[in-house]
């Protein structure tokens, strides 16, 4: 007599996209196992508590700066759906640009009118092109175009110089001239000034996922890292794949699953996952990432004027690109009266910036930041942290879209899941929670598991 077994998955990876594939599948009332290597569920979004003498710890701050958008409606749904909607804050704080040694606010019609930095006809040809990035509905007139050549044929060089230029080549470095025109569009069309942020941070919702997939009876794997996956046994009898992992005290094992789902960006899947065509891994294990670093500041009083809460640094001779002082947003009371400041890079994953310690880069970073804010002193810093992370930033080129992976991928029972599908976007929490939803769909028709 033979019974159905219901199909066991193996997603790999524990941020946004992997929890919520997760949850997903165990609401199905799937057997579900997630890896994730770190100890803290949430990727780029993962927190920590700066605050820890606070009842219960205080809230989480995320490690790399994050806020919602009105137009992130995928993961605004699933904090609703968490029970969290009450704690999310909803504000237009001050975006601002330094330039020439100034704070100047044109990143609003009024603000860009206002900027005298340009000239009057400058400034309104480059608020018609931002309205029509706006207007426009999808990124297809872009296509084939980089982000440079065609922001400055339709901006002008003075408006992209002053404003875009610098914007690109803090974050992008060498490949500043590579980036795709989708890529910048999609900054400007999908964005609100309005923005979002989870008050006890945004680690709350991925412990909450994490503590629901576990009611529904699926597995969380903290703290554990997946060494390969491979597909094993005869198709004709049902082939299934073993999962070789490892947690960080130096136990290890293998497990057994019908299906693995692969959340991890794809370079790295494709080191893991064994047995790949080669003909897939030519095409899809392509493209270069940045990784993202922050140093993260307390201080004892406020620190940028107007009450910025995020400053471009235009400017050249900084060794960060963005400073974004998140209690000028939220309040510096949740924090214990800590004034919470991030400066924060995108580098090549190689830059000497991520190995160095927090000591050294304070040491670089601090008279810098004197020089942002003349009235600055270093005795203003109660505590620090740094933070790196790799794989944080694609480099979307014109070839991008051509080598994205299909969620289906090239071995059976295998599924695909990676920012690289998000195109013309490059990454963000609400993308991959839709992601998560759509793929959750689509492997609802995935063959069942074999017989036993």
């Amino acid at each position: 007599m033979t019974t159905a077994r219901r199909t066991h998955t193996a997603v790999l990876g524990g941020g946004a996209l992997g929890l919520t594939l997760a949850l997903r599948l165990a609401q199905r009332g799937e057997p579900v196992t997630l890896f994730e290597r770190e100890h803290e569920p949430g990727g780029l979004a993962a927190g920590f508590r700066p605050a820890p003498e606070l009842p219960g710890g205080g809230p989480y701050l995320d490690r790399f700066y994050h806020h919602l958008f009105r137009s992130d409606t995928a993961i605004l749904a699933l904090i609703e759906e968490m029970g969290l909607s009450p704690q999310v804050r909803w504000d237009s704080p001050k975006n601002m640009v330094l330039w020439q040694g100034k704070f100047w606010q044109p990143y609003s019609a009024a603000g860009l009118l206002r900027f005298p930095p340009l000239p009057l006809i400058d400034r309104v040809r480059m608020g018609a092109v931002l309205a029509f990035l706006k207007a426009c509905p999808n990124e297809r007139p872009f296509e084939g175009h980089t982000a440079a050549q065609w922001l400055r044929r339709a901006m002008g060089a003075r408006g992209f110089g002053i404003l875009w230029e610098p914007l690109l080549r803090a974050k992008f470095g060498a490949r500043a001239d590579d980036i795709a025109m989708s890529w910048f569009w999609s900054r400007i069309h999908c964005r609100s000034f309005s923005l979002g942020y989870l008050d006890p941070g945004h680690q709350a919702l991925y412990d909450r996922m994490v503590a629901e997939i576990t009611r529904l009876g699926g597995t969380v794997r903290l703290g554990t890292a997946v060494d390969e996956a491979r597909l094993v046994g005869e198709a004709s009898a049902g082939s299934r794949w073993s999962v070789a992992w490892r947690d960080g005290t130096g136990v290890t094992g293998t497990s057994r699953f019908d299906r693995v789902a692969s959340t991890l960006p794809v370079r790295v899947g494709a080191r893991i996952i064994k047995g790949l065509p080669s003909e897939w891994v030519a095409r899809h294990d392509w493209g270069d990432a940045f990784g993202a670093h922050c140093l993260v500041l307390a201080l004892d009083k406020p620190l940028l004027p107007h009450g910025a809460y995020w400053l471009n640094v235009n400017d050249p001779g900084y060794p960060f690109l963005v400073v974004v002082e998140h209690t000028n947003y939220a309040p510096a009371s949740m924090y214990g009266g800590r004034h919470l400041v991030y400066l924060g890079n995108y580098h090549p994953m190689d830059h000497p910036l991520f190995g160095r310690d927090i000591d050294s880069v304070k040491a670089e970073f601090l008279p810098a930041l004197a020089r942002v804010v003349p009235g600055f002193d270093t005795s203003w810093v109660r505590e620090s942290w740094m933070f790196g992370a790799p794989y944080a930033q694609p480099i979307v080129t014109r070839e991008y879209a051509a080598r994205i992976p299909p969620r289906r991928g090239p071995l059976p029972g295998l599924w695909i899941g990676s920012m690289f599908q998000v195109y013309p976007q490059d990454r963000g929490q609400n993308y991959s929670v839709a992601l998560a939803n759509r793929l959750a769909i689509e492997m609802a028709t995935d063959a069942p598991g074999r017989q036993a």
